[in-house]
């Protein structure tokens, strides 16, 4: 089935003005894939990959990407990964599985990048994630428009928010030494004493949740 855009959407993709798009079916540029009985312009997909040059891809598959904050969550991935080929395989069509082990506000890890690149090769249909954070802790929404642009899709099977408070902690201790080695003097050492409570904290939150799970004497 094909896909058709507003004028408004399509100008949106392609980064130019809706009156650009009217300029250019006047001059007949781009004509509109069909105009609607009240008078709204509609552009189809093939349009779209003509206007940015980009060849329709007929292998392209599903890709289910998994990730855990660390080595210590190894089990975890394990369980992710069983888990999304038991939901892909569900779903009938090509797939394959790409898992990462890093901080979700770690932009250059390496299945990450890998699935960017085959997106950008148009060789990808959707892309499935448990959870949103599980593909980046921001961001996300650039992503999202980026594989727009190729016609794929991200499919968040679970849309409620859930995040393990060690890895919230983890990435929130990433982010300010990032930033603390930026600074100089005072500053510097008041954001090393925050990474460690924020550190400390997190340690002391585990042990309580430990603790409340061991087995009653």
């Amino acid at each position: 089935m094909s896909k058709y855009y507003s004028i408004n959407k399509f100008s949106k993709i392609l980064g130019v003005s809706a009156q650009t798009l009217r300029n250019w079916d006047k001059k007949g540029k781009l004509h509109p894939h069909h105009t609607s009985s009240n008078g709204y312009r509609y552009y189809s997909h093939e349009q779209l990959n003509q206007v940015m040059n980009v060849k329709p891809n007929l292998d392209r598959i599903v890709i289910g990407y998994c990730r855990v904050s660390s080595n210590k969550q190894k089990d975890d991935l394990e369980r992710q990964i069983e888990n999304m080929k038991l939901y892909l395989t569900a779903q009938g069509k090509p797939f394959e599985i790409i898992s990462d082990i890093g901080s979700g506000i770690n932009y250059k890890k390496k299945g990450l990048k890998e699935l960017m690149k085959r997106i950008s090769q148009n060789k990808v249909d959707k892309v499935v994630v448990f959870y949103k954070d599980r593909l980046l802790r921001f961001g996300f929404e650039l992503v999202e428009y980026i594989a727009s642009l190729y016609d794929c899709d991200i499919e968040i099977i679970d849309h409620t928010e859930k995040t393990e408070q060690q890895e919230l902690v983890e990435d929130l201790v990433q982010i300010i030494t990032v930033f603390s080695c930026k600074l100089q003097g005072q500053r510097a050492n008041k954001v090393r004493k925050l990474v460690k409570e924020l550190i400390d904290d997190g340690g002391e939150e585990d042990d309580k949740n430990n603790s409340s799970h061991a087995d009653p004497k």
